[in-house]
């Protein structure tokens, strides 16, 4: 029943939304919305934050310790890594075929709502030009995958320090596994499972704000931004959403029928909740809690492979978010009339997976790193501005992919994990 209230939240705020838009200055409106329906939606965001550090490193340690003991760990690994890297891979061709075959940037013109969005966006767009220009070298970020200080990586976690936080689970789960003695239970073990359950429960108080969060989250995207901006960008929208459409129904579809034995559609159907949740929260992050549930309680995947390959995927695997940059720079490059050269556009296709591979798991995590790569091929940097009109919208996308995608990767992992009853019935 949950999933029904979401989906009426969701289309309600989108009718009332568009509805409202025109009256989008009016004060009292302006009023309810912001000191009623975002302190809603923010509550309900930061009930699922606050808990994401805590469970992403329990689930973590427990996932890897499980793994280690039963001589798993490295063949679970090897198959995220290859299973990520292949439906990435997937996942860029599809944008970028798509971008050269329906060209939607060729003759495009900065309409007035495109130049009135850029101009409310500026401060947006040097903010994101910021965070471009602070980007490390290569051997910079690989030595700071170790963190100096796990505590100090946990406290900044959701503003781009995740991955280092999930190395350290990994290595001191590693560890606990090797310290503790084969037959014996370790008392670390049973606290961390308990924090995880802990972490769960304040999952299920923060559902019963969900539907009314969803409404607020999605109402004050669509009342302030309206479908005025876009519509004029409708085709490179519609390009974007056909690339993550085909992701979804080809590519995941394919994989979960060859690869894992499973019906697409059913696995998709049992995991129609953690859509709406991505899809409202634009957060890998915020709804990785809801998809360790549903992995476990729907999509009968082991937990020991969920917790290890969702929290893991959560930063580490960004199919929608791959798609969504190699669009973007190639769809920017046709509205500045730059032919991008063979070579030029394999970069763009490289650089992508590897973003897609590590992308802050929050709303708009993409945008630097889309600016780094116009950058590096010579396209103008103030070209972003003319999509962040229309990024919010794609973000809840895209997210959308992400979350689904790393569904359907621990499920292909823990194919082999599961049992043959269990298998069985999966097939229906």
């Amino acid at each position: 029943m949950l999933h029904k209230k979401l989906l009426v939240a969701l289309v309600s705020a989108v009718i009332i939304g568009l509805a409202l838009h025109p009256y989008s200055d009016v004060g009292m409106l302006t009023a309810i919305n912001s000191n009623v329906l975002q302190p809603v939606g923010q509550i309900f965001l930061r009930l699922i934050f606050m808990v994401v550090v805590p469970l992403i490193v329990s689930a973590l340690i427990l996932a890897t310790h499980e793994l280690t003991k039963s001589q798993g760990l490295g063949r679970v690994a090897l198959k995220t890594l290859g299973y990520t890297l292949v439906i990435s891979t997937l996942s860029v061709v599809i944008g970028i075929s798509l971008v050269n075959t329906l060209k939607p940037g060729q003759g495009f013109k900065i309409s007035a709502s495109v130049e009135q969005s850029m101009a409310q966006n500026a401060q947006k767009t040097a903010k994101v030009e910021e965070n471009a220009k602070s980007t490390k070298s290569v051997s910079q970020i690989i030595v700071e995958l170790l963190p100096k200080n796990p505590l100090d990586s946990a406290t900044k976690a959701l503003d781009g320090e995740m991955i280092p936080l999930m190395i350290f689970s990994l290595i001191f789960g590693i560890a606990l596994s090797l310290a503790t003695r084969s037959n014996q239970a370790h008392l670390l073990v049973g606290l961390l499972d308990e924090i995880y359950q802990a972490c769960m429960r304040v999952m299920h108080m923060a559902m019963h704000l969900a539907p009314f969060a969803v409404f607020a989250l999605v109402f004050n995207t669509v009342f302030f931004s309206g479908f005025s901006i876009l519509m004029s960008l409708l085709y490179y929208v519609i390009v974007v959403l056909l690339g993550l459409l085909i992701q979804q129904f080809v590519v995941y579809a394919i994989m979960l029928r060859v690869f894992a034995n499973r019906n697409p559609w059913k696995f998709f159907k049992e995991a129609k909740e953690v859509y709406l949740y991505a899809f409202s929260t634009s957060s890998s992050n915020a709804t990785l809690p809801k998809a360790l549930e549903v992995a476990e309680t729907r999509l009968s995947i082991p937990k020991h492979i969920s917790r290890f390959v969702l929290t893991v995927g959560a930063s580490a695997n960004q199919n929608g978010t791959a798609i969504f940059e190699g669009i973007t720079v190639l769809f920017l490059a046709q509205v500045y009339g730059i032919d991008l050269t063979l070579s030029q556009q394999i970069y763009v296709v490289l650089f992508s997976i590897l973003a897609g591979v590590g992308t802050a798991g929050v709303p708009g995590g993409s945008l630097p790193l889309i600016m780094v790569l116009l950058q590096s091929v010579g396209i103008p940097a103030e070209g972003i501005g003319i999509i962040l009109g229309v990024d919010r919208f794609l973000d809840m996308c895209r997210t959308t992919i992400n979350v689904s995608g790393d569904l359907v990767i621990a499920a292909l992992v823990g194919h082999s994990h599961t049992p043959n009853t269990i298998k069985i019935s999966q097939k229906a």
